[in-house]
């Protein structure tokens, strides 16, 4: 404040002020703070918001490695007892683990198996239980009605004590299944594990209420071995092997019973989508999370193919290499229309189960 004296003997006081180019200024600058800061807080809640979501999809992806590590754990590891497990030809009686997607090629989609294991299952209102289960995963593509469809499902049968499955709705019991029978050509009670329609609709051999959901974020699902010798492959033997490159040798158990004495541990790699990504797909199509689980390519198809041996992470790369630029596009490989706020929700994951066999 400044005092002034005028001529006349009166004081006259003069307040001090800011100019309009001083609050002009002023007001820029507090927007540009304020901005700042609006801009800190969104970059924060996008960080929390990401997190939570792979927070989600890395505890669904523990829970499915931490159940399968314990059935591949109880398995039981002969070479007289069937197992529906995958390999590069179809042959009869056994699973190639191919065929069930809805890819380009008939062989890509989600694998398929199943075995006996020393673990708890569902068990009939009875006190003759065995300790032995059929244990079995896929990934149901084949009915969209369902509940399950586009999820990791698993069932675990448990079986009476002479290992006879207890439905009611068998015609023809069958006992733990021992070669040369397979798993495949017994048909029910062993069907369900077999086959990936799970609809209960009429005389349908695959519905099984034994089924639940274990990975309701897991829309694709892999798998492949590590042999003793260090080779990765799609088959449970070494076909480079002079004695297993017969053409009648097309079986784990024809005509040399090896079972899965040469695997060293099964390689599984699952995709996992958080759930605000899969409402984005269910919007555009209810069948766009099986159909977008074709484009990732299956173990046999992925880089490596040929003379060249696959090394491990070759399919979990191309995979990931597929969701980044899924994100970025938004187009799959194959040209669907995937959100790609859907895609950034995509997480990769892989861990090998050690089988310990003789």
């Amino acid at each position: 404040m400044i005092t002034k004296r005028s001529p006349m003997g009166s004081v006259r006081v003069t307040r001090g002020g800011f100019t309009l180019a001083e609050l002009l200024v002023s007001m820029a600058v507090l927007i540009i703070i304020t901005l700042m800061l609006t801009q800190l807080m969104t970059n924060a809640t996008a960080i929390t918001r990401t997190a939570h979501k792979h927070i989600d999809t890395d505890t669904q992806a523990r829970v499915v490695f931490d159940r399968m590590a314990l059935d591949f754990a109880q398995m039981l590891k002969r070479t007289d007892v069937d197992y529906y497990v995958k390999q590069r030809a179809a042959y009869n009686g056994h699973g190639n683990g191919h065929g069930w997607g809805r890819g380009k090629n008939a062989d890509l989609g989600s694998d398929q198996i199943a075995f006996f294991s020393a673990v708890p299952g569902y068990y009939p209102q009875t006190s003759f239980q065995s300790p032995i289960s059929l244990v079995a995963y896929r990934v149901t593509e084949s009915n969209s009605n369902d509940p399950a469809y586009g999820r990791l499902v698993r069932m675990a049968k448990g079986l009476l004590w002479n290992a006879i499955d207890n439905n009611p709705n068998t015609n023809s019991p069958y006992p733990i299944v021992f070669l040369p029978q397979t798993i495949a050509l017994v048909g029910k009670p062993w069907a369900p594990a077999i086959n990936n329609n799970n609809s209960c609709s009429g005389n349908n051999n695959s519905c099984d209420p034994d089924y639940e959901v274990i990975g309701p974020g897991v829309f694709r699902f892999e798998y492949y071995y590590l042999l003793k010798d260090g080779w990765l492959t799609d088959w449970p033997w070494d076909r480079r092997d002079p004695q297993f490159q017969n053409p009648d040798q097309l079986t784990i158990s024809n005509p040399r019973q090896i079972g899965l004495s040469q695997v060293e541990s099964i390689g599984v790699a699952i995709a996992v989508i958080d759930p605000a990504g899969r409402a984005l797909l269910d919007a555009v199509s209810p069948d766009q999370i099986v159909n977008l689980a074709g484009d990732f390519p299956d173990f046999k198809s992925a880089h490596g193919q040929g003379n060249q041996s696959k090394t491990i992470g070759d399919l979990e790369n191309q995979w990931k290499t597929i969701v980044e630029s899924t994100a970025q596009t938004g187009l799959s490989p194959s040209g669907l229309v995937v959100p790609p706020e859907a895609a950034k929700t995509i997480r990769i994951y892989s861990r090998y189960f050690d089988l310990k066999t003789l």
